[in-house]
């Protein structure tokens, strides 16, 4: 099928975007690929319309829980047949999805990277017809990204498990040359193969700005420019104020951060892309797979902890091709607390140990097992229980990430599911034998299709008002029929999952040398710099800093940053002096004049005059006589 036809009948576009085309066509003839395509810039679609334009199934593989169960909803949405697998799915919906690729019902199938590791899915995956296997998120396998995931590298020995035939199409928003390079050699791509769409974002102009009350500053940028923005902070307590700060400066804003419930967050984003609310002052939990193209400016009062964050929590602003601006606000404080923060984020190598073992015990894993194993970890409750602290915990765990040990997932966006176990003749058998469930079961059977057949997706507040019942009754209900066997009842849940990527060792085997420490603080401790290189640079175009450290050259300014604009006010004020000088000198060569005579014969202002007098005075080219008035430096002249 053609291509441009998948595109217009799916996702209703009439042409792709720049560079899209080319890389469907490089993934089309077979070759492995890799594609930079800055946030915003369509890298899903470069993906899904050649998995669509060939028979079989594509495999996707995502760190993001949400953004996969995002992209998958979509795809159902125009009627493509898709699914994910990923941390918290019972077992049984894990068997009926990879049976329905198996059976080639599926189109699209996403994992996250730690499921490649399954025997049951590497078992499945040699009955399927895999046409595509395409990495998101791509940098993540490199061990000089920002983000490095250990999971990913298994993405090598998981691709030999698929025919030779199938390409491999990498895909990330951001990666320095280095990044790029490893990406392909991780993934054993053929031969190297990139697509890079630039990184300049013409309509989206840079300011850094040092500031000793942001506060203000905010305000006047906010009442300066038109349309919805983003304001990101660090911490969560911050969001809340400095939405109020807004509110009462008659800006609609709201806050956002992580440790909110699914149903506000998600009331949240649906407010501030519908324009009821302006601005959103968020975390950056906030702005991954919302895609709000008329964002016209993305506000920073915290320095990120790197350039490759910054730029794609930036690139928010401006999707629709229009004016936006990109605002970091700092003052010297901020850069210290950076600094402190780098250093908080590597806790002692015994202090990481220790936290590893306090997990361990605390969710009494046996040495030797745990593999694959998830479990819901409150990080505040587990610190208070052990006496550790909340960040050196978080910061412990995020470190034992990159050895890959464990993985801490962010709170997943999951609904509530079930399944029913019984047939139609042994469910019939259960209503006639307990009445009580009788009318609630039929309300099930009349709310849903699919429930004999596969994990359906539910309201518990929806069923509770169809039943004219309380929510408490309805779980409660739920909750029985699951004990009962009629059932399995997946009920909804917000908490961060542990899942253990090995089994457990013990603590004094845990490989965390002094050279793996060393090694990744190293990598961070460049990332800073560059961030702190960013804020400081008072010499060089915005854009042109970002781009460089991207590894593209760009000759040309963008005129419009910062500094682009301070030099612009200094050439100007440059050409200005000149002129005033020339009017001037020009003056006292025909005769000696006061300053109130010079301000009244020359178009410009008392300061003006003064301050060019001094000038001239030290350059020695004018002089002061007994008269006190100003004449040209014979002397000199003769000279």
């Amino acid at each position: 099928m053609d291509i441009h036809a998948i595109l217009k009948q799916y996702w209703g576009y009439e042409g792709f975007r720049s560079m899209q085309e080319d890389i469907i066509l490089s993934v089309l003839s077979g070759q492995d690929t890799l594609a930079l395509l800055p946030t915003g810039g369509g890298k899903s679609i470069c993906f899904q319309v050649p998995a669509m334009a060939k028979e079989g199934l594509c495999i996707v593989v995502s760190p993001l829980i949400a953004l996969m169960k995002d992209q998958v909803e979509n795809l159902q949405a125009k009627g493509i047949k898709a699914a994910a697998i990923y941390t918290g799915l019972h077992r049984k919906e894990i068997d009926f999805v990879l049976t329905q690729c198996v059976k080639n019902k599926l189109k699209f199938l996403y994992l996250s990277p730690e499921r490649l590791k399954s025997e049951l899915l590497q078992n499945s995956i040699k009955e399927m017809n895999v046409n595509l296997l395409a990495i998101d998120e791509a940098h993540c396998i490199s061990q000089w990204g920002y983000d490095f995931r250990p999971p990913y590298l298994t993405i090598a020995q998981f691709r030999q498990l698929l025919p030779a035939t199938v390409p491999v199409l990498a895909l990330t928003a951001t990666a320095t040359p280095e990044v790029v390079k490893d990406i392909q050699f991780r993934l054993n791509f053929n031969k190297e193969n990139v697509f890079q769409k630039s990184f300049a974002r013409e309509n989206l102009t840079y300011f850094v700005f040092k500031e000793e009350d942001k506060y203000k500053r905010l305000l006047q940028i906010i009442n300066k420019t038109q349309g919805t923005g983003i304001v990101y902070v660090r911490s969560r307590r911050k969001t809340i104020e400095i939405a109020h700060f807004l509110q009462k400066n008659n800006i609609a804003s709201d806050y956002y951060h992580a440790g909110l419930d699914m149903q506000t967050r998600e009331k949240k984003q649906d407010t501030w892309k519908s324009g009821k609310t302006r601005v959103i002052v968020a975390t950056n939990a906030f702005g991954m797979g919302i895609d709000k193209p008329d964002v016209r400016f993305v506000i920073h009062i915290d320095i990120p902890d790197n350039l490759e964050a910054y730029f794609q929590e930036a690139g928010r602003g401006g999707r629709d091709g229009k004016q936006a601006y990109a605002v970091m606000l700092y003052e010297n404080a901020d850069i210290l607390d950076l600094v402190k923060n780098f250093e908080i984020s590597y806790p002692p190598i015994a202090d990481i140990l220790n936290v590893y073992q306090a997990i361990c015990n605390h969710l009494r894993i046996p040495v030797g097992e745990g593999e694959g194993l998830a479990f819901d970890l409150d990080l505040y409750s587990f610190a208070h229980q052990y006496n550790f602290q909340p960040l050196m915990v978080f910061n412990a765990i995020k470190f034992i990430e990159k050895t890959g040990w464990i993985m801490l997932t962010d709170p997943l966006k999951n609904t509530s599911k079930i399944n029913i176990l019984l047939d139609s003749n042994e469910l019939y058998n259960f209503q006639v034998k307990y009445k009580r469930y009788d009318n609630f079961i039929k309300l099930l059977l009349r709310s849903y299709q699919g429930l004999f057949s596969s994990f359906v997706s539910i309201k518990e507040v929806e069923i509770a008002q169809r039943a004219a019942i309380q929510v408490e009754d309805v779980i409660k209900l739920l909750k029985e029929l699951d004990k009962e066997g009629v059932i399995i009842y997946d009920q909804q849940t917000e908490t961060p999952k542990l899942i253990f990527l090995q089994n457990r060792i013990e603590s004094r085997h845990l490989s965390i040398s002094n050279e793996i420490y060393n090694d990744r603080k190293k990598v961070a401790q460049k990332r800073l710099e560059a961030v702190l290189n960013y804020v400081n640079f008072e010499n060089k175009c915005r854009s042109k800093l970002l781009l460089e450290y991207f590894g593209e050259q760009n000759d040309s300014s963008c005129k419009k940053c910062d500094v682009c604009l301070s030099k612009k006010r200094q050439e100007q004020t440059s050409k200005k002096c000149q002129m005033i000088d020339e009017k001037i000198l020009n003056s006292l060569k025909i005769n000696a004049f006061s300053l109130p005579e010079l301000v009244k014969k020359l178009p410009y202002s008392e300061d003006e005059i003064i301050d060019r007098l001094r000038y001239l005075l030290g350059k020695e080219l004018i002089v002061e006589n007994e008269e006190k008035k100003y004449q040209e430096n014979k002397i000199l002249h003769q000279k």
